[in-house]
């Protein structure tokens, strides 16, 4: 089975250090829709895995974060693409779940979910957390330069070679070459 792992804010849509709250808030990056329709038509199945610790803290409700994923789901049916699921921490960092990345709970969650083996399975994301959880569990990182991802680049260090991008589009558009 071909595989794609995404992140959610900073990779398929705009991010925020204040958060994403609200539907009027969540929009895509130019390109990301398309590039996980692409992936689709390429016969890839692509999952999100989100650390959504906005919910925890207050800054909004299960029903907005639902209704920002309907609003993911609606527009990219509008341009032929699907995801196969969404996994989510709602849990602040002082928490301590399992779940929330750069642990790997929610990556188990997809490998059970999904019945797959995730060594080499493609895992993108703009923050470092991303890319460790990736490691944690065989997976390939890598990052893009949306979101957190200039700020992450500089962190690299001791992580071997992640390759970057400029956003997920150029990363689609590599592997599709």
């Amino acid at each position: 089975m071909k595989l794609v792992i995404l992140d959610r804010d900073g990779v398929i849509n705009h991010d925020s250090d204040n958060y994403i709250k609200s539907v009027d808030e969540w929009q895509p990056i130019s390109g990301s829709l398309e590039a996980i329709a692409r992936l689709n038509q390429a016969g890839y199945r692509v999952v999100v895995v989100t650390n959504q610790s906005g919910l925890a803290r207050g800054y909004f409700t299960l029903d907005e974060f639902y209704a920002m994923n309907q609003k993911l789901h609606r527009l990219l049916r509008q341009v032929g693409g699907q995801l196969e699921g969404l996994f989510f921490c709602p849990h602040a960092p002082d928490e301590q779940c399992a779940c929330r990345k750069p642990k790997p709970g929610l990556l188990h969650d997809v490998a059970k979910r999904l019945d797959v083996d995730l060594k080499g399975v493609a895992f993108v994301g703009d923050a470092l957390g991303d890319l460790q959880a990736a490691l944690a569990v065989g997976a390939k990182p890598i990052l893009v330069l949306t979101g957190k991802g200039q700020r992450t680049q500089h962190n690299l260090s001791g992580l071997g070679d992640v390759p970057v991008y400029a956003d997920l589009s150029a990363f689609v558009d590599h592997v599709l070459r």
